[in-house]
């Protein structure tokens, strides 16, 4: 071997001792010597959880996702307001939207009875989403761990990174291609939308002025309309009332959403554009899903894997909170 070979085998090697896992990556066994029941002691929590609140599956979805797209999943989300952090919760489109952070507390005090200062609260967002997708009878998938926690929240980034129920097609797209997703991607989780609730003031601009027409959003479906609009009559005196995301099947993970999408039963004006917007590419994926379940199930564990593989902090980065609600 020449000099100049041996030379940068040599640094090469003093690279890796002086930065160990900087670059790791995520692992299906991460915990298996240090938290090896890990995922029994999660499943445990949340069984009991779904118990009391058939929406927890929905709301824990909802946390893994809106931390992920906003400075990667680190569960910055999980941070209350502190000294030196403004927290992301209270940030729109979080404010009111965000819910189940009381279960994430019981499964961070679990495992730390049992496994203390090894598992991060980012990691809790991903197994409990896997563990309640199956649970309401959706695939399951091998999920990736080994994310830290951050150390600090970003607030003023919340509306920039995440989706709202009013935006075009265009950008939402242009969102989930900024976090390094695709379209499959963005079809596949917007099935997430199979379970949970909205509240009427998240789309009832659909129902009777669409974008300042004066009339209701020509792609939602007439009787449909009605019936929404019973449940949210103009005016805004039931903002807060929820209706049922999945009209067919709300509390089961099924591929009904994309068949209410060609029915034009889409609830949210983000999720009918998937199916009604003319020449997109979104629209023979929805086909695709509505048509094979297996095909849904089989992407939207895929997605859930690529959307938990968002800039996750690992190596000596970040830290383990004890408390997800607050730094060490």
């Amino acid at each position: 071997m020449s000099s100049s070979l041996v030379k940068m085998a040599i640094l090469f090697v003093s690279f890796l001792i002086m930065f160990p896992r900087s670059n790791a990556q995520l692992s299906t066994t991460f915990y298996d010597c240090t938290c090896s029941n890990v995922s029994s002691v999660v499943r445990g929590v949340v069984e009991r959880a779904a118990q009391n609140d058939v929406r927890i599956g929905a709301k824990l979805i909802r946390l893994h996702f809106h931390d992920c797209f906003v400075d990667g999943c680190d569960g910055s989300l999980l941070l209350d307001d502190a000294d030196g952090i403004e927290s992301e919760k209270g940030a729109l489109p979080n404010a009111g939207s965000v819910d189940g952070f009381e279960v994430v507390d019981e499964i961070k005090t679990a495992l730390e009875n049992v496994c203390p200062g090894v598992v991060s609260c980012a990691d809790i967002l991903a197994i409990s989403s896997q563990i309640l997708v199956s649970l309401a009878g959706g695939p399951t998938w091998q999920v990736q761990l080994g994310r830290r926690d951050s150390r600090t929240a970003n607030r003023a980034g919340v509306i920039a990174a995440l989706p709202n129920a009013q935006e075009t097609l265009e950008q939402i797209t242009e969102k989930f291609n900024n976090v390094g997703l695709d379209s499959t991607d963005l079809v596949a989780l917007s099935g997430a939308h199979t379970f949970g609730r909205a509240r009427c003031a998240t789309f009832s601009h659909r129902l009777y002025n669409f974008s300042g027409s004066g009339n209701p959003d020509p792609s939602l479906d007439t009787t449909y309309l009605e019936t929404l609009r019973q449940t949210c009559p103009q005016g805004g005196s039931n903002d807060n009332t929820l209706n049922n995301l999945d009209r067919s099947s709300p509390d089961d993970f099924d591929n009904d959403y994309f068949t209410n999408l060609q029915n034009k039963q889409g609830l949210l004006q983000t999720d009918q554009e998937l199916f009604s917007t003319s020449g997109a590419n979104t629209v023979g994926i929805v086909n695709r899903f509505a048509d094979s379940q297996s095909d849904f199930f089989d992407s939207f564990a895929q997605s859930m894997i690529n959307m938990g593989n968002i800039r996750p902090l690992t190596g000596n980065n970040g830290e383990i909170r004890l408390d997800c609600k607050r730094v060490n």
